[in-house]
């Protein structure tokens, strides 16, 4: 087992992988066994991934069941279960936006994830999927969860992965049945890896075991969503002083003796100048009826990055960066401090409920703005494409 490819930077991945032949890094972040300075887009690396995952079924670390059959996924983290079902799920129900996106993709991380599982004729890291928690599945989850996992293994950063097979036939049929059964289901993190699979079913004519692609669905509400915050290299011209002036103009700001975690939407954080102040933005500037609009970042962004930094495209725009919640208030408060930024931006978390809601309208999110924590494991399953 391995974290997922995209939270490790090669160096990070060849660290990690040092003396353990059989991580499943050598598989998703190949370019650890060839040269440092390759490109990780090379054919070479996506080849290294097809050998070395062939070693690893020959060698028996990896086992393919003889029937298809269900899997029970529970991720624990501080104290918190969630408990979901690890499955292939349809690229026909996504394509027809029943299985339903809140994010952009961009053509080079999509072309990344096609090369990796046309190379490996596998797909090797699970789409994580969220359902509107439904009694029956959560109950039938639960009932299999109570047995002792095949796979129970805590990993370095402290979250526990269990896994149970269910391969009672009735158990099948039921969560089937209650899962076709759902309106929908949304992605919270993977959206790169559904839409690859998607142009690989298109490739294959849409047949066999390519019409499905690999996934973990937990209930709504087990599920943890952590803040994504903002830090600045520059306050586009003004003192910190000026800047507070101009926020007073739209939120009511407050001087705080400790980092700000925002407790409601409307409520932010900034670091500036070595103090940290509270920001809370007028009731009228929260639109109603607009599922995008109400969002943390689309008030941060509508009356501070837009109108007083001038940053439209967060994107592309090399003054802002991202900060995931899991690096804590102290990195905000370090990177000022340091002197590489020069604000920082708390935010109050994207709550699942608003991520529905957003997709359900066939809206996009602004880039950055969830954060999924705890993170599925590449290598705990793998759906092999025939």
């Amino acid at each position: 087992m391995a974290p997922p490819y995209d939270v490790l930077s090669s160096a990070e991945a060849r660290e990690r992988a040092r003396g353990r032949p059989w991580s499943f890094l050598h598989v998703s972040k190949p370019e650890i066994d060839l040269d440092p300075g390759i490109d990780p887009g090379d054919p070479a690396v996506y080849a290294r991934a097809a050998e070395n995952l062939r070693k690893m079924i020959a060698a028996g670390v990896l086992i393919r069941d003889r029937r298809p059959h269900y899997y029970v996924y529970r991720l624990t983290w501080r104290g918190r279960a969630q408990t979901g079902l690890a499955a292939v799920a349809s690229v026909a129900a996504y394509d027809d936006n029943r299985i339903r996106k809140h994010e952009l993709t961009t053509p080079v991380k999509e072309d990344d994830r096609v090369r990796q599982i046309e190379a490996v004729n596998a797909e090797t890291g699970p789409v994580m999927l969220a359902y509107p928690a439904t009694p029956e599945i959560d109950a039938l989850l639960a009932g299999t969860a109570r047995a002792v996992p095949e796979v129970d293994v805590t990993a370095d950063d402290g979250v526990r992965h269990e896994s149970w097979v269910v391969n009672d036939d009735t158990a099948i049929r039921r969560l089937t049945e209650a899962f076709d059964a759902l309106p929908a289901l949304y992605i919270a993190d993977g959206h790169h890896r559904a839409a690859a699979a998607s142009r690989i079913a298109r490739a294959r004519g849409g047949r066999g075991s390519a019409a499905y692609f690999l996934a973990v669905a937990f209930p709504h509400r087990q599920m943890t969503i952590l803040d994504y915050n903002r830090v600045l290299r520059d306050l586009n011209g003004r003192t910190p002083e000026t800047l507070l002036a101009s926020l007073a103009e739209r939120f009511a700001v407050a001087p705080s003796a400790e980092p700000v975690r925002p407790d409601a939407p409307g409520v932010f954080g900034l670091c500036i100048g070595g103090k940290w102040y509270r920001l809370t933005i007028r009731p009228e500037l929260i639109p109603n009826g607009d599922p995008i609009g109400r969002l943390p970042i689309s008030l941060l962004s509508r009356n501070v990055l837009e109108p007083l930094f001038g940053i439209r495209d967060q994107r592309t725009d090399k003054r802002i960066d991202f900060v995931g919640g899991a690096r804590g208030l102290e990195e905000l408060q370090r990177r000022v401090e340091s002197g590489e930024m020069a604000a920082a931006f708390s935010l109050f978390p994207t709550r699942m409920e608003d991520l529905m809601a957003v997709a359900d309208a066939g809206a996009i999110m602004p880039p950055k703005s969830t954060w999924f924590e705890p993170k599925l494991a590449d290598g705990m399953v793998s759906h092999v494409l025939d």
